[in-house]
């Protein structure tokens, strides 16, 4: 059976939602956002296990969120950086066949496109990462704030997570490169192995100001709903 293992590193600052605590622990209609995320995972059928990466003074607190997950979770301590964090997890995860790299602010990403970035590495692509065409007009500018010019927005995508690997490629990317890095993919793609595409969705945003937990919470409400 396929081992399939998602990372959630969970240590991100909460500073432009105005909150005084990591992100993940926001809450989104009385519920964490980590929760949420967990919820999704979940829900996707596509994962073994999850890892968890939070702040050496949350790992209790953490551990007492995830006891109502359905999938088995280990809550480890993370690093000053996203990536030391991300190293964290993968040496729990150990030989995983597959790793997903989640972010815990992207916590209503629906279950369907966690599943179709499970089933693309699945099917062979070393790396996978979900992708929107970008739709607003792109500038480039120069240090003084003056447009140097227009970006042709039909080859650009805004990618998502979960972000999908093979899991010797992405421990091989971390082994070769200790330098920080705000983007798995990137990182696998300085190995110069190939990153494929997969749709994403757009309720796969990530919440970082006020007004994204606006819509966080709209979205919420409508799925209660419905």
């Amino acid at each position: 059976m396929t081992d399939v293992v998602a990372l959630v590193p969970a240590a991100g600052s909460g500073v432009r939602l105005g909150e005084n605590m990591p992100k993940a622990f926001v809450e989104l209609a009385g519920r964490t956002l980590l929760e949420w995320a967990l919820d999704g995972l979940s829900a996707s059928g596509a994962l073994s296990r999850v890892v968890v990466v939070v702040p050496n003074v949350l790992q209790d607190t953490t551990s007492r969120l995830v006891e109502s997950c359905v999938l088995p979770v280990d809550v480890v301590v993370g690093g000053a950086e996203r990536t030391d964090s991300v190293r964290a997890g993968l040496a729990v995860a150990g030989a995983a066949d597959i790793v997903l790299v989640h972010d815990a602010a992207r916590c209503l990403t629906p279950p369907s496109l966690i599943t179709r970035v499970v089933e693309a590495v699945g099917a062979g692509a070393s790396a996978v990462v979900p992708v929107l065409p970008v739709v607003d007009t792109m500038k480039s500018v120069d240090a003084d704030g003056v447009v140097t010019g227009t970006i042709d927005r039909a080859t650009l995508r805004s990618v998502q997570t979960p972000q999908g690997f093979d899991g010797v490629t992405l421990r091989r990317a971390y082994d070769s490169f200790p330098d920080t890095a705000t983007d798995d993919a990137g990182l696998v793609e300085r190995l110069g192995v190939h990153v494929h595409t997969v749709v994403g969705d757009a309720e796969a945003f990530k919440i970082t100001t006020p007004m994204d937990l606006v819509l966080a919470r709209a979205l919420v409400a409508r799925r209660t709903q419905s």
